[in-house]
């Protein structure tokens, strides 16, 4: 006898596809898992968490050279970077084990190999040792994430010219680096290797850091990159890299014409492609567009049953915004209520120091879209959590419409601003304005205070400055 069919096969297990399972088993489904590498995809082994236990030891080696200011001094440290990315990948190693078990909490059936759309209604998964195996199925969900972006004409080798998948388990560190990409990976990046003493240069082709957020979001990170002596060439483009000598050659070309950097390393943090190939997508029609998966509001692709989520569709290569995608595809396969996303509202976060936080449009594009804004804004510095934490650049800055008192966005920059955000995104998906965010107690003190000021402030009417 055959199998039963499944009601939905999902392939890939990384946030959108996980995610995706959980919700669909949740509502009742039978549901598979194709995954070729590991639970918890680039996310849970290479990007997000991972990043996010190294950004932790750099926090504490920060805090051990702001020693005079909190009153003690310290001798004879030694570092040990290896340590870190032991610890990083414990993390990780936790976190994965966790997925496991949840599948198994949900009765999800996890199928390891390589899985390729044979028809709008089969997948058949190739594992390790070669073994074919055919699953049927009413839905399908293409979770296939995404790969880094290389150089036009530079091939990374993994050694010395890599990406954040290299990095990330890279033990020892190099004397010098350069950086290719401004973005939140080479920001964070940046921001670890420079606290261990390596010689950080950042080559970013737009006219500033972090060019998604805010342009004062931007300077402030900036300002506190050059204080560390990190340098930042903005404006500046790659034009090659000579691999012949024993230090890497890289030439770039900007404002001050060309130049060659010298550098032991190169990390390419560029954006990230869609994962879209040698999935059978165009035999069985799906329509890609520059090599993403176009979907519709609901994560239907051009294929009747069949969807994607996550960062093959190119919406926005966010684990976040992959995992509420996949909520939504579950839901819409098992018929149950669901929602729309709005991608232009959806948090962005970078782990630098000092941290940003953002969502909605900068105020720039604000202005370009013709609204007529409304503006508070409130420094950290006037924030008695953030002096009692030794950590108090940057701000809470909230852009509303005048005439509707809609919230159009916001942008924070500094100490834990990405635990912040979220009562913002609450207050816009509510349709809630900066006066309520404002007339809503905050407890004194602590960080959010600032957001609180920050929305008197759209009316003139900041309390603490």
């Amino acid at each position: 006898m055959s199998e039963q069919p499944y009601d939905v096969t999902i392939i890939g297990a990384g946030p959108g596809g996980y995610v995706a399972a959980i919700r669909a088993a949740q509502l009742g489904l039978k549901v598979a898992l194709v995954e070729r590498e590991n639970l918890g995809g680039v996310c849970l082994n290479w990007g997000c968490i991972p990043t996010k236990a190294l950004l932790r030891n750099a926090e504490v080696i920060s805090l051990l050279d702001q020693g005079k200011e909190f009153g003690f001094s310290v001798t004879g440290v030694e570092v040990d970077y290896a340590a870190a990315v032991k610890r990083s990948r414990k993390v990780s190693e936790r976190l994965v084990k966790g997925v496991t078990g949840l599948m198994r909490k949900n009765n999800v059936e996890v199928v390891m190999g390589q899985g390729v759309l044979t028809s709008p209604q089969s997948v058949e998964v190739t594992d390790g040792s070669g073994s074919r195996r055919t699953l049927q199925t009413r839905n399908i969900i293409i979770a296939t994430g995404g790969r880094p972006f290389s150089a036009p004409g530079i091939e990374m080798d993994g050694q010395r010219l890599f990406s954040y998948r290299e990095a990330i388990v890279m033990e020892e560190l190099p004397a010098s680096a350069v950086i290719v990409g401004a973005g939140a990976i080479g920001m964070e990046f940046a921001h670890i290797w420079s606290s261990y003493g390596v010689d950080v240069t950042i080559v970013e082709m737009l006219p500033r850091v972090l060019p998604r957020e805010d342009e004062e979001a931007s300077a402030e990170v900036e300002r506190a990159f050059r204080r560390r002596k990190v340098r930042m060439l903005t404006d500046t483009k790659l034009a090659g890299v000579d691999q012949t000598g024993t230090r890497l050659k890289v030439q770039v070309n900007g404002p001050d014409g060309e130049q060659v950097l010298e550098a032991d390393k190169v990390l390419f943090a560029m954006g990230v492609r869609p994962n879209s190939g040698n999935l059978g997508l165009e035999q069985i029609g799906v329509r890609l567009d520059r090599g993403h998966i176009a979907i519709d509001d609901q994560m239907r692709t051009s294929v009747p049953n069949v969807y994607a989520v996550g960062d093959v569709t190119g919406k926005l290569a966010l684990a976040h915004v992959g995992s509420a995608q996949g909520i939504v595809a579950a839901e819409v396969i098992a018929g149950a209520h669901t929602v729309k996303l709005d991608y232009a509202m959806m948090p962005r976060c970078t782990y630098c120091q000092p941290q940003v936080a953002s969502f909605g449009l900068t105020e720039a594009e604000a202005r370009d879209q013709g609204y007529d804004l409304k503006i508070g804004r409130f420094p950290f510095i006037a924030n008695g959590k953030a002096l009692g934490f030794g950590e108090y650049s940057g701000f809470a800055k909230i852009m509303a419409d005048a005439v509707s008192g809609e919230i159009l966005g916001a942008s924070l920059v500094g100490p834990e601003v990405t635990e912040l955000l979220p009562e913002l995104v609450l207050a816009r998906n509510n349709e809630l304005t900066p006066e309520e965010i404002a007339r809503s107690v905050h407890a004194h003190p602590t960080l959010s205070e600032a957001v609180m000021e920050a929305a008197h402030g759209v009316f003139g009417e900041t309390i603490h400055i």
